[in-house]
């Protein structure tokens, strides 16, 4: 599992209820044994996509085949979640080298704004 890949992962959910099998991207390895790997949530919910910071994937980009995803869906850097790797059950697909490096200078630049 590396940066890019999307993954399939049991992620609690924002009405409370109990956690639900979700797409997530990988956005980085963290250093020490234990919620090693930082993703973000991936949601078909798009009424709520924050421009400039939530990341559109459609079925007319370049990548989308390959993301593994099957709808139109939002790579969301506000829902981040530090996972320990035996949560998740498994590679669906990856997104472009370029869409990772846009999400993780957006994230970057919030940081240290």
């Amino acid at each position: 599992m590396k940066p890019g890949d999307v993954v399939l992962i049991r992620l609690p959910q924002s009405s409370g209820g109990p956690p639900k099998l979700r797409p997530a991207l990988v956005l980085a390895h963290l250093p020490g044994p234990f919620q090693s790997i930082l993703i973000c949530g991936i949601s078909t919910r798009l009424r709520d996509l924050q421009p400039d910071w939530d990341e559109l994937i459609g079925t007319n980009d370049g990548d989308f085949a390959a993301s593994g995803l099957h709808e139109r869906s939002a790579i969301r850097l506000s829902y981040l979640y530090a996972a320990d790797q035996r949560e998740i059950s498994g590679v669906i697909g990856r997104i472009e080298a370029s869409r990772l490096q846009r999400l993780l200078q957006r994230l970057s630049h919030r940081l240290t704004a």
